[in-house]
């Protein structure tokens, strides 16, 4: 197919073209004539495209916007490129990842939140319409080659499982030919949970040995574009690396850390107003652009407990240091372009953050985030987190740093990562660099800019047409607009003159430099906050052609200007699918209310061997209640050893496995405290039903409960579980039968040759009454015609 101008591209896929002409009966006959196959490859000129989007960075952190992490890739693509010190997110980061990869407002597109608080309202049900065709699919469709690496946090919860369906995955219905990163929010970067495509892959190295995921990732992606030049190399490419860098957990090798030993000791309100002082010389703000005073909700650095402050300077020189070990990845993808010959040719967006620097670590910074989201964080006391100082960032954590240091890495503004009302929450410095198209270098562009424009641009400045249709589906028109228009002219009129922002009740409009917003939620409370009613917030009212940072609220002295621009917010959510609103993060946290599917049904589930990596949400929820584990086993004839099954990781989880030919059963406590139940005798070779059973102890969620261990319905061991977790194991690290994946359970193995060495035949786990049985054994028709029922 001819890659000319003269093909219509606006249906996709492109209808192959009937044969026309004389048809003859012998290919030899001298009037046989038909066209040469011809390669469907976009118009002439069409840039390559990398867009690389970090996670969790505020407007303040990045030195190549004045910020005390550095940031040294930044500031060179910035030098011979443009920074646009007006450019936006939605606050959070499913949202923007859908709204970047589409071209939309993410309520239109389904992701008015993340996808593990989806609901039935179609602003915020995680389901991409198929109306909503993502740039990838349209690139793809039109010639480019497409590859994603990193964060994929845009599937809905009930279609994570291996089983699929893959409509939402990259490789399925995301338009990508090539995916190698993990499903979900955030990842262990120690030890990821990753997938190939749509396949489950273990990574071999250990962090021993060097493995951290942001190398890895960066590695593929340098393999992926070296073998794309080799093979086609006169098909450009799309490619989206989105690293989970710098989202929670906080993981990176020490030497980097430690170089920022000292330089935080000062405080978070120090380095705001440091910050504040290299943003001004830089010029990525104006001059008369003024500090946003502290909110009361922050703490003052000098309010803080003296024997707290050791761990919250190492918490920030920890961030620091994960941004700038980011950044040097970064640069490696960046230097091989550059020996590709490629990168004067490639449009590069580098977009620092999805959205505000994360204040969900809590006031006091968190060594395991988990511990936390199960409602346990009075466990992490002063003494408890230094005598784990030495460890933050390492595999044994899953940190966050406290809320001071988000407040301080989105200078000058105010608040933080899901406060959309303002700019804390959702101005993201971003650099735009393609020599071969933009003249300027070292430039700054102050236009008002948002997520949803950069996929318009890149069908503008690969020469395509917004598709009209693909895949027989009308499609809604891209509500973003071009930014090639300023390209080329620094002080062209600003074309992205109106935008809505929502995020949990935060909301706010921009319309021609006025901004009206209102705050609704504090970011750290997630759950159990008393909200006032939507009617009764309070709205603040900003001039941002004369108030940079939001820092003089004229709602008192211009109210009938605030009026305006609130009912221009109602307008806007009206036609973008914003209502209803919905602040209620623990009902959308439960899918029996909310209203979304769930894949496991029931109080039993049938598993077997070689199923693994499966999400939380793709397992029956034994948490704050009894339960029980049963496995068919063929013990070998040297013993039983390994792995039968394990839910969680090192921060968190449970694990039933054979040690020294012993059956045993571990409870990790949000890596806090192990318990250890083991059997009195080994197992001897030959089948065998092994099964745990729980007896919770009741009394409200999180408590403990007693662990009975069975071996063909003998008891053979038993013992006490003092406390569980309440919500939540582990962000990525699944349930896996017949070894441990990811981090390790259990301190009786490894993260590696942890498989269990004999055959299982299946594994039941059962919740509630299901659990019980009187003589303790399962029978096998039963575990199978339940296997059935779920078909």
């Amino acid at each position: 197919m001819s890659a000319s101008h003269d093909i219509s591209r606006t249906v996709l896929p492109i209808p192959d073209r009937p044969r026309t002409g004389l048809v003859t009966y012998d290919a030899k006959d001298p009037d046989t004539k038909y066209p040469p196959i011809m390669q469907l490859r976009p118009p002439k000129g069409a840039p390559n495209i990398l867009i690389v989007l970090l996670d969790d960075v505020g407007f303040g952190a990045a030195s190549a916007f004045g910020g005390p992490c550095q940031t040294p890739t930044a500031e060179r693509l910035a030098a011979r490129g443009l920074k646009y010190n007006r450019f936006h997110t939605t606050a959070l980061c499913s949202p923007t990842r859908q709204a970047l990869l589409t071209g939309r407002n993410h309520h239109s597109v389904g992701m008015g939140g993340i996808t593990e608080i989806a609901t039935g309202a179609p602003g915020y049900n995680s389901i991409l319409p198929n109306t909503a065709s993502p740039i990838a699919r349209t690139l793809k469709l039109n010639g480019y080659a497409t590859a994603q690496f990193g964060k994929c946090h845009e599937v809905p919860v009930w279609e994570t499982s291996p089983a699929g369906p893959f409509d939402a995955w990259p490789t399925g219905g995301g338009g990508f030919e090539y995916f190698y990163g993990f499903i979900g929010g955030e990842s262990h970067q120690w030890y990821p949970s990753l997938y190939e495509g749509t396949t489950p892959i273990e990574v071999e190295k250990t962090p021993e040995e060097g493995y951290h995921f942001m190398a890895d990732m960066t590695d593929k992606a340098i393999a992926w574009v070296g073998q794309q030049q080799a093979l086609i190399p006169d098909k450009p490419f799309f490619m989206y690396f989105a690293p989970g860098a710098t989202h929670a957990p906080h993981h990176v090798p020490t030497e980097w850390a430690d170089k920022y030993k000292g330089k935080f000791d000062g405080g978070w309100d120090k380095v705001r107003e440091e910050t504040f002082a290299r943003q001004k010389a830089l010029g990525v703000i104006p001059k008369d652009c003024e500090l946003t005073s502290r909110h009361k909700q922050v703490p003052a650095w000098d309010d803080m407990p003296d024997a707290l402050k050791p761990v919250l300077r190492r918490q920030m020189e920890i961030y620091a240091g994960f941004l700038e070990y980011a950044d040097h990845h970064v640069g490696r993808l960046i230097d091989s372009l550059e020996q590709l010959h490629l990168l004067d040719d490639t449009l590069v967006y580098y977009i620092i953050g999805d959205n505000g620097a994360s204040a969900e670590g809590t006031l006091n910074g968190t060594f395991n985030e988990m511990i936390n989201f199960n409602g346990a964080a009075a466990l992490e006391t002063p003494q408890f987190l230094m005598d784990r100082i030495d460890k933050l960032g390492g595999p044994e954590s899953y940190n966050h740093f406290a809320v001071g240091w988000a407040h301080a890495m989105n200078t000058p503004y105010q608040w933080t990562k899901q406060v959309a009302s303002h700019f804390g929450g959702t101005r993201n410095g971003t650099i735009v660099h393609w020599p071969s198209g933009i003249k300027g270098q070292g430039e700054i562009r102050t236009q008002f800019h948002h997520v949803i424009d950069v996929a318009a641009t890149l069908l503008d400045v690969a020469g395509l047409p917004e598709p009209l249709s693909v895949n027989g589906v009308q499609q809604i028109p891209i509500e973003g607009v071009s930014m090639a228009y300023s390209f080329n002219d620094p002080s062209a009129a600003e074309r992205h003159e109106t935008q809505y922002f929502e995020m949990f009740g935060n909301r706010g409009v921009y319309h021609k430099g006025w901004t009206a917003v209102t705050r609704h939620k504090t970011p750290w409370l997630l759950i159990g906050e008393q909200v006032p009613a939507f009617d009764d917030d309070v709205w603040e009212l900003y001039d941002t052609t004369k108030d940079w940072s939001q820092a003089k609220d004229l709602s008192k002295a211009m109210p009938e200007k605030l009026h305006d621009l609130q009912r221009l917010w109602l307008i806007e959510a009206v036609r973008y699918n914003v209502l209803p609103m919905d602040d209620d993060l623990a009902r959308r946290l439960n899918s029996d209310l909310a209203g979304r599917p769930v894949l496991i049904k029931g109080k039993t589930q049938v598993l077997f061997g070689g199923m693994g990596r499966l999400s939380e949400n793709s397992v029956v929820n034994i948490k704050n209640k009894s339960h029980a584990v049963t496995a068919g086993l063929t013990v070998p004839s040297g013993g039983a050893e390994g792995v039968i099954i394990a839910q969680g990781g090192n921060i968190g989880g449970w694990a039933l496995y054979a040690k020294g030919g012993k059956l045993k059963y571990c409870y990790n406590l949000m890596g806090i405290q192990y318990f250890y139940v083991e059997a009195d005798s080994v197992l001897s070779p030959g089948d065998h039903q092994v099964r745990m059973e729980f007896a919770y102890d009741g009394g409200g969620p999180g408590k403990g409960g007693t662990a009975t261990l069975y071996v063909d319905g003998k008891k053979v061991g038993s013992g006490h579980i003092a406390a569980t977790a309440a919500m939540i194991f582990s962000a990525d690290d699944g349930c896996d039968v017949g070894r441990d994946t990811g981090a390790p359970v259990s301190q009786d193995y490894g993260p590696h040759g942890n498989a269990f060495n004999g055959q299982i035949r299946g594994v039941e786990i059962a919740i509630d009454e299901a659990s019980e049985s009187t003589d303790h054994l399962v029978s096998a028709d039963d575990a199978i015609r339940i296997a059935m029922a779920r078909q």
